[in-house]
Formats: C-alpha cells, sequence, structure tokens
C-alpha cells in the first residue's frame, strides 16, 4: 500500500509529537453536504449507498475534496452486524432504523447465526479496500463499528428508543440472557474490526451511542466490559504501525477513569465534558477527540472559531489532542460554516505544539 502522506491523526491517537492538532468530524461525509445528497439519490437509499462500493467510496472522499480534513472515515452504518445476522434493517423516513425482527428471549439469542464478517460484509470489506486505495496514503482511513451495548439496543428494543425500557429489562430481570448476547456481539465486532484492519482501515472507533443511559455499575458490566474484551481481541498492528483504538461513549464523561483503563488509545468526548478537565483526569494514558457542539456549527462564523480557540486553550499546550465535534454533524449545517470550524482548527492549533 502507499506510504502515508499525512499521519497527524494517527500520531496525535499515540500521542506522538504534531505540526498542530488533527481534525475530522463524525459523520462528516453526510447530508448537510449537497454532494452527498446527489449521490445518495443515484444509489436510491441509505442502505443501498452503504452496499454500493464506488458510490460507498465516492460519499466518503468527498469532504476531503472540500476540506483539509486529517482522516477519512468508512462510509457504512453502526447497525451492519445485526442486518447481517438476519434482523431485517430498514429506514422509515423521519424515524430512523427499525428492525422486522427483536430479540427478546433466550431462544432468539441461541438462534443468532454466528458472523463471518469477511463473507456476511463483504460489501463493508470491499469499501474498506476500494476507499484505501482511492485514498493513495492521502489520509488514514478509519473503519469502525457500534459497541455490543449498542448494538443489543437496537436489536432489543426493534429500533431507536426514548427511555430503553425492553434493552434494560432485559438486561436487568434477565442479566444472564443479557451477557449472552453482548458476548455473541462482541466476538462479531472483534471479528468484524479486524476484518476492516486487514482490508486496509488504519484506525478504528467503536461507537457507543447509548452506553451514557446506563447508570455507573450497570455501563461497566453491560457496555465497558464488552469493548475491553473487543480491545483485547483487536489486531493491533498492520503495515509495520500501530492500529489505534477510540471508544466514544456518548455521555460518558462520567467515566474516564475507566474507560481509560479499557485498552483504548484515545477516548472521544461528547461536549458536555470540559475538555481540559478530561485531559487532568486521565494524564498520559489516552488521548482525547472531541468535543465541539456540533450545534454550534449553527452559529455565525466568527463564534465557531472563538468556540475552536477555547477548546484548543483548554486543553493546552501538546500532543494527543483529535479536533473532532462531540457528537455527528447535523444535516442543516450550511457547508461554509464546517468550512470556518476546520479552517479554524487548521490556522489556530499550530501554536500549541511549537517546541520550548
Amino acid at each position: 500500500m502507499s506510504e502515508l502522506q499525512n499521519d497527524r491523526f494517527l500520531r496525535a491517537l499515540m500521542r506522538q509529537p504534531v505540526d498542530r492538532t488533527p481534525i475530522w468530524m463524525m459523520r462528516q461525509a453526510g447530508r448537510y453536504l449537497p454532494e452527498y445528497r446527489a449521490t445518495r439519490a443515484q444509489a436510491g437509499d441509505f442502505l443501498s449507498l452503504c452496499k454500493n462500493t464506488p458510490l460507498a467510496c465516492e460519499v466518503t472522499l468527498q469532504p476531503l475534496e472540500r476540506y483539509p480534513l486529517d482522516a477519512a472515515i468508512l462510509f457504512s452504518d453502526i447497525l451492519t452486524i445485526p442486518d447481517a445476522m438476519g434482523l431485517g434493517l430498514y429506514f422509515e423516513t423521519g424515524e430512523g432504523p427499525k428492525f422486522r425482527n427483536v430479540i427478546r428471549s433466550e431462544a432468539d439469542v441461541a438462534a443468532l447465526p454466528t458472523l463471518k464478517a469477511d463473507v456476511d460484509l463483504d460489501y463493508v470489506m470491499n469499501a474498506v479496500s476500494t476507499i484505501r486505495s482511492a485514498l493513495n496514503g492521502r489520509v488514514p482511513l478509519i473503519g469502525f463499528s457500534g459497541s455490543p451495548w449498542t448494538l443489543a439496543t437496537y436489536m432489543v428494543e426493534g429500533g431507536s428508543s426514548k427511555d430503553f425500557r425492553e434493552a434494560k429489562k432485559l438486561a436487568y430481570a434477565q442479566p444472564e440472557v443479557m451477557h449472552r448476547l453482548l458476548d455473541h456481539l462482541a466476538d462479531s465486532v472483534i471479528d468484524y474490526l479486524n476484518c476492516q484492519i486487514r482490508a486496509g482501515a488504519q484506525a478504528v472507533q467503536i461507537f457507543d451511542t447509548w452506553g451514557g443511559v446506563l447508570s455507573g455499575w450497570a455501563y461497566q458490566e453491560f457496555s465497558l466490559d464488552y469493548m475491553k474484551k473487543i480491545a483485547d481481541g483487536l489486531i493491533r498492528e498492520n503495515d509495520g504501525r500501530r492500529v489505534p483504538l477510540i471508544i466514544f461513549t456518548k455521555n460518558g464523561g462520567q467515566w474516564l477513569e475507566a474507560m481509560a483503563e479499557s485498552g483504548a488509545d484515545a477516548l472521544g468526548l461528547d461536549w458536555t465534558t470540559d475538555i481540559g478537565n478530561a485531559r487532568a483526569r486521565v494524564g498520559d494514558r489516552v488521548a482525547l477527540q472531541g468535543n465541539m457542539d456540533p450545534t454550534m456549527l449553527y452559529a455565525p462564523k466568527e463564534r465557531i472559531r472563538q468556540e475552536v480557540a477555547d477548546i484548543l486553550k483548554r486543553f493546552g499546550p501538546g500532543t494527543g489532542h483529535v479536533f473532532n465535534l462531540g457528537h455527528g454533524i447535523t444535516p442543516g449545517v450550511d457547508p461554509e460554516h464546517a468550512g470556518a470550524f476546520i479552517e479554524a482548527v487548521v490556522e489556530l492549533s499550530g501554536e500549541y505544539h511549537r517546541e520550548g
């Protein structure tokens, strides 16, 4: 594979010196870009776009053509694993993802097939290898998966949820059944991410979108323990260099110390946690990624720049920071405001990385 021309992102994740703070955005290939909407219309729908290798590659690269980003992220969805297990993923306009089949019992869990990611999700691996080739060493490629707990919530609820009643009921009333499901999912995620790494992903992120709905002990037992299992099972070196792991638990700021012991190289922060406070708490154990509120991108450009300056100042000098939003960019954002955000990081962060 071609030599990496910009490894700023990978270096920051490993807390190695960089010339400026690297930046990428969660959902950077998304509906806020008119070129993305055009490609999605060409594909027909979201899932068809995920499964169309040339078009998935095209939308992954679109934001890199507009902005000086330091990483590309695979265009896919966190629910590919349960879909491959036969749960029947579909999307209803304005309602998010839904499953035709749900998991509610021991028998349902026992009936789940063993995932063979290279076969069952070959379209994802084709996308990874195609994107990696098309990048030609320009920036690193990030692969990803949902966390076992997050995947389980969708599988048990049958879609997204306001109170996660069914998932929590299964966890608290029949913990042995939930643990069996989570263990099965952790094995599947290990296989899935390792296949992505072999196909060309140079860093991987676990999206624990719903870990933050749990209480402290339950987060440890039903979410973090399974992400630790994944960290232990991943390929951590490929192409002669470390493959960093980022763990992102939305609303997980109260558990950073425990997360720092998970085996991850970096922790994603949402916007509710002060990044300076987070750095003081985790020290040099892990890098930090984040964490501007995505809705700040609706503010005037000068206000966006001011917020970037404030977050950089709060993190302070030195490496170990990857700038990102605290969650995914939202569809209504003006692409010029996203550009102003990225430009501010590029222009303002260098002073925090000077020697002496």
